[in-house]
């Protein structure tokens, strides 16, 4: 075999292996898993949940992060099956106390009237959490809470305006003052 040959075959195996590879990765999406398990109306819903547990002050709230969209993507894409579902008999459960505390959906009340549902959620979610014992499933007001927070404070809002935020890389300084009061790191 000459050289000439010889790269005429790799080029052949190269090319083949980036041409057939939409072939071979078909195999890797998963069959009948339904991935439109939010609506506009829960993704509003999540973003008022969000705002009522990080509430926009002199700094953003979850919804100038879009942690309600953010909710959605990793719900859809990161969870199991099992989990999706108490997730989303959790709006449900929220949208059904906030009717019967107050006689209306949980969007339309008032941002206090929200709060006060969530927190008695809250208090019900500490509650079950503390019973439980080993592996279990977690609240779904737990789990909301969870991805909220990481939803918020992985965005550009939560990582630069609330946390203090340095660009990576930059330089290293291994003993910094603390002073009482400051923001915490965010790298």
């Amino acid at each position: 075999m000459t050289r000439r040959e010889l790269l005429k075959h790799i080029a052949v195996l190269t090319g083949a292996s980036v041409v057939g590879a939409d072939f071979f990765l078909t195999g890797c999406a998963p069959e009948g898993k339904d991935f439109d398990l939010f609506s506009a109306a829960d993704v509003a819903l999540l973003d008022d949940i969000a705002e009522t547990i990080i509430p926009r002050t002199t700094t953003p709230g979850a919804r100038d992060a879009r942690t309600g969209a953010f909710i959605a993507d990793f719900v859809m894409h990161c969870y199991d099956e099992p989990e999706q579902k108490i997730v989303i008999a959790g709006l449900v459960a929220i949208t059904s106390a906030a009717k019967a505390q107050h006689g209306r959906v949980f969007v339309k009340l008032d941002p206090a009237k929200q709060l006060e549902v969530l927190s008695a959620i809250a208090t019900e979610a500490k509650a079950y959490n503390e019973q439980q014992s080993g592996d279990f499933e977690q609240h779904y007001f737990t789990l909301l809470q969870q991805l909220t927070l990481m939803g918020f404070f992985t965005s550009e809002q939560g990582y630069t305006q609330v946390l203090r935020y340095e660009m990576i890389p930059g330089p290293y300084k291994g003993c910094i003052d603390y002073k009482k009061g400051e923001k915490a790191w965010a790298n």
